[in-house]
């Protein structure tokens, strides 16, 4: 599937963005780095899991998306590969809910390409894959991560203590939620109406088509 508003595309990852992708980490390492999961040792004291290759992280989100349970996602500005979006933790039955997860490279960064990256999967998961409640959980400290869930009106929860190993340590994470109801015109909607330059109501002067397409 693709899908696309404007300059900013999700799209399947693929085998073959492998040296795209690593010219854009190696870029933001050092930006990035705080804000990683990691994979906590074994025992204490015992060395650090080393990070997956790019092509086993690959065939691992394939396989969770083959499943179900997940689907990540590309994000392209202006045709050229500027970061990554993951919807993961996907569940079915009583709860239909996931958990999205992003990064972008910091070259683009404040240009509204992640708002509306995360818009465009949200859209997504409540009108197409059938899901009720979207989370995102940032760290207190990760400022950049917590103005897109604001700037989309995300509704805060409240903090859940030691949640995920990031950077090393267990890192106390900040809850954000949405639900299907609370968004009924769509997020990508709400995101227009809401960011810099939107047309007062009243002044808009066409509808827009810039959803997700399905392929």
């Amino acid at each position: 599937m693709m899908l696309t508003d404007g300059d900013v595309v999700l799209r399947p990852i693929r085998m073959r963005d492998q040296r795209a992708w690593r010219e854009v980490n190696r870029r933001n390492r050092d930006w990035l780095r705080p804000w990683e999961a990691t994979i906590p040792p074994p025992t204490p004291g015992a060395p650090a899991a080393q990070r997956p290759t790019y092509r086993q992280m690959v065939r691992h989100l394939r396989s969770e998306a083959n499943a179900g349970r997940m689907l990540p996602f590309i994000i392209e500005y202006q045709g050229v590969l500027a970061g990554q979006l993951t919807v993961a933790g996907i569940t079915w039955g009583s709860m239909c809910s996931g958990h999205v997860g992003y990064w972008v490279d910091r070259e683009v960064a404040g240009r509204g390409v992640m708002p509306t990256a995360v818009a465009l999967a949200v859209d997504h998961c409540f009108q197409t894959v059938g899901l009720h409640r979207i989370e995102v959980c940032i760290r207190p400290e990760n400022g950049p991560s917590r103005r897109v869930v604001e700037k989309l009106g995300f509704r805060a929860e409240g903090m859940r203590p030691r949640y995920l190993h990031i950077d090393g340590a267990w890192r106390d994470h900040l809850v954000f939620a949405l639900t299907v109801e609370e968004v009924p015109d769509g997020l990508l909607q709400r995101w227009r109406r809401a960011r810099p330059g939107a047309p007062r109501p009243g002044t808009e002067t066409g509808s827009g088509t810039g959803t997700g397409n399905g392929k």
